[in-house]
């Protein structure tokens, strides 16, 4: 994937085999713009972000319950940036009422949907909008006519899925191609260095067939990949103020065999970054997903500036993995998926499984 630099020194990838340039590094906003930072902060987070060149800024309908929309909106109204410098995506799913159509990937509510979205962020369009999940109870040619709809009404230039399997997304791509409608570009999937299955593995057909795009969440593994967890759980950390179920499951699994073993590998790559590259553990982490082809750009959650201006020194760490420095990544994490046949379905190991 070619990378080009902005001004600011910002490197800018085509959004999978669009001709959209998104920042390497961009701005999410689950849990922070609108949920746990509200008002002049989430104004002060983004213009610091903006000011280093990272113009991009993602979030969904259900982040804070709509409030994040509501809240980016305002800041980008006040900050005064031209909408031509700004790439925006939101994703639709699961809405903000309980009736039976106000969620899902109808074609009503993705049309309602997206006209609610614009309202908040206070736009005329956004860049990209995601399917935030796919919705198996909704003929894929309605999902993928309903997306054309909206980008020929001009109110997103383009459409993405999230946390979609490489079947559906491959679904998607056979509908729109049979009626010619408009494909999606770019898969919104978690990838980090303990999570490689789905994005390194499963998607790497659609790489090859399609030059589909990953906008990468959850770089940092919820914080593990920081050290923050190296020595037990911090009384102010996520995993420890966090009340929703999902931030249960992960204690619980801090405190297993299996959280124990990646926290020594954390330790070790921490100890590592430090040494050999002069680097935290959480820089190292993000430089190693930009080195990753298909990365069109990597969503940073920040709850203040400063937290901005720290992630955007993984750019600095780039260059330093040489093919040598990869591998020994590679030893220390153990994670590396089995690669595929050319069948695309089976590990390369010399046995195929019993049918």
């Amino acid at each position: 994937m070619s990378t080009e630099f902005d001004p600011k020194g910002m490197p800018f990838r085509r959004l999978g085999s669009s001709g959209l340039r998104v920042p390497l590094l961009s701005l999410g906003a689950w849990l922070t713009l609108g949920g746990s930072v509200k008002g002049d902060p989430v104004k002060d987070i983004i213009k610091v972000a903006f000011e280093n060149g990272i113009n991009m800024i993602d979030t969904a309908e259900a982040y804070a319950r709509g409030e994040s929309e509501k809240h980016i909106g305002r800041a980008l109204k006040e900050l005064g940036y031209r909408r031509t410098d700004l790439v925006i995506t939101t994703k639709l799913f699961w809405g903000l009422r309980r009736g039976p159509n106000d969620g899902g990937l109808s074609r009503k509510h993705i049309i309602e949907g997206t006209k609610e979205s614009l309202e908040r962020l206070q736009v005329d369009y956004v860049d990209v909008i995601f399917a935030h999940r796919p919705d198996p109870t909704v003929p894929m040619e309605e999902v993928v006519r309903a997306f054309n709809w909206v980008i020929e009404k001009g109110w997103a230039f383009y459409w993405g899925t999230s946390e979609w399997s490489a079947r559906e997304i491959e679904e998607a791509f056979h509908v729109a191609h049979k009626y010619n409608l408009v494909p999606p570009i770019a898969e919104q999937c978690k990838h980090h260095m303990f999570h490689r299955e789905r994005p390194e593995k499963e998607y790497e057909p659609l790489y090859r067939r399609y030059d589909y795009g990953t906008t990468v969440f959850s770089g940092l593994a919820q914080g593990l990949l920081t050290g923050k967890y190296n020595d037990g759980l911090p009384a102010d950390s996520r995993f420890a103020t966090e009340k929703e179920a999902q931030f249960d499951t992960m204690r619980q699994w801090l405190q297993s065999p299996e959280g124990q073993a990646d926290i020594a590998k954390v330790r070790e790559l921490s100890a590592y970054a430090e040494k050999e590259l002069n680097c935290k553990v959480q820089h190292l982490a993000l430089a190693w997903l930009c080195t990753k082809q298909h990365t069109s750009t990597v969503i940073l959650g920040a709850s203040k500036p400063e937290q901005v201006l720290d992630n955007l020194k993984a750019l600095e760490v780039i260059p330093k993995l040489t093919p040598d420095v990869l591998e020994k990544i590679e030893e220390i994490i153990g994670t590396k998926p089995k690669p595929l046949n050319l069948y695309g379905r089976f590990p390369l190991d010399g046995h195929l499984p019993k049918i």
